[in-house]
């Protein structure tokens, strides 16, 4: 199910918005669903990272290359 909301924008966001739908052939609600579900998925990366990092630096892993370490 679909719902509609509306959003309010800047001119120059709805402008540089407008010339990118165009260009990339695709309509402004595309463009705004798919930076919603970027963003949110970059919030709960973030949220998920903050909860760990403590749990992390336990077991001696504090920066993104102990991790690649680990798990290479």
């Amino acid at each position: 199910m679909r719902s509609a909301i509306t959003v309010s924008l800047p001119e120059d966001v709805r402008a540089e918005l407008d010339r990118y739908s165009r260009e990339a052939g695709v309509t402004r609600s595309d463009v705004v669903r798919e930076s919603v579900r970027d963003y949110l998925y970059v919030r709960r990366f973030r949220t998920l990272r903050e909860r760990m990092a403590p749990v992390a630096a336990q077991t001696g892993v504090f920066t993104d290359q102990d991790v690649f370490d680990r798990v290479s």
